[in-house]
């Protein structure tokens, strides 16, 4: 299986990048891991919130193909434990997935059209975080995922 990360807009926090390359660099002991960046939008200006949606919908959906396994992070999604995150993980590999591409949003959240093409969703919280922040987040717990599943001693109980 191959994992992509998907994320509108580059990352522009010195420290934020730092971990992000960290936890990257650990990821790749384990499976094949790629980080796309789309651009922002321009001239957001100029738009509604649900025209900027829209338009990151189309850069998003153009990222995917039909067998892809597209998951959502959402604050409306399920939410795991570290060991549940493993093993959700897990059965996907089992079960035979080739490509999963989890998606980080931009400022607004998804346009409908994403949400009618995702096959799940994921809250890393309760709590809002930036989306810049999420990325750092979500390649630890990608990272944990996989040292626990490799009976590593990363993860404490």
């Amino acid at each position: 299986m191959k994992i992509t990360l998907l994320v509108v807009g580059k990352t522009e926090d010195r420290y934020l990048i730092e971990g992000i390359e960290k936890y990257l660099n650990r990821l790749k002991h384990y499976i094949g891991f790629n980080l796309v960046v789309i651009p922002e939008i321009k001239n957001t200006k100029n738009l509604t919130e649900a025209q900027q949606k829209t338009k990151e919908a189309e850069l998003i959906l153009k990222q995917i193909s039909n067998a892809d396994q597209l998951i959502l992070m959402d604050e409306k999604g399920k939410k795991y434990t570290s060991i549940a995150f493993a093993n959700y993980l897990n059965k996907q590999m089992i079960g035979s997935i080739q490509h999963m591409v989890f998606v980080i949003g931009g400022p607004y959240g998804f346009d409908e059209s994403v949400y009618k093409r995702a096959n799940g969703s994921i809250s890393l919280s309760d709590m809002t975080f930036s989306h810049q922040m999420v990325r750092l987040f979500f390649v630890e717990q990608l990272y944990r995922a996989f040292s626990i599943l490799k009976g590593e001693p990363y993860h404490h109980e």
